[in-house]
């Protein structure tokens, strides 16, 4: 087994319950770490024998582009997206931050958290 992380992928979405928020959007991070069986991939030096990034960032983007009320709907998504079009990965954790957000404080981010084991 293995661990692919890929850490700030930054978009620009339009998540929040504020209807400012879904008409302005606010800017957002994602990190994932996904577990997968690295082992043949480590000897054959193969992208099909390995989780491809770059479809991993794809899916991130498509979920993150679908408005949402809550960060957890979206992270949810992001965990159900890459379960059923990466049958390698076993495990996942995906963190969803909103950089500064409107809560009427000086706040770095938000971040919601969701882990999932393939079943």
């Amino acid at each position: 087994m293995g661990i692919i992380e890929v850490t700030n992928i930054r978009v620009h979405a339009h998540h929040g319950c504020l209807a400012e928020e879904s008409i302005i959007g606010s800017e957002y991070r994602v990190d994932l770490s996904l577990r997968t069986n690295l082992e043949k991939a480590s000897v054959s030096d193969n992208l099909v024998d390995t989780v491809d990034y770059v479809h991993v960032n794809h899916i991130v983007k498509r979920e993150m582009n679908i408005p949402s009320k809550l960060l957890e709907h979206v992270a949810k998504r992001i965990i159900d997206r890459i379960f059923l079009e990466l049958k390698t990965v076993d495990k996942i954790k995906v963190s969803v931050s909103k950089i500064n957000p409107p809560i009427g404080g000086d706040v770095e981010m938000v971040t919601v958290v969701l882990s999932s084991k393939r079943s």
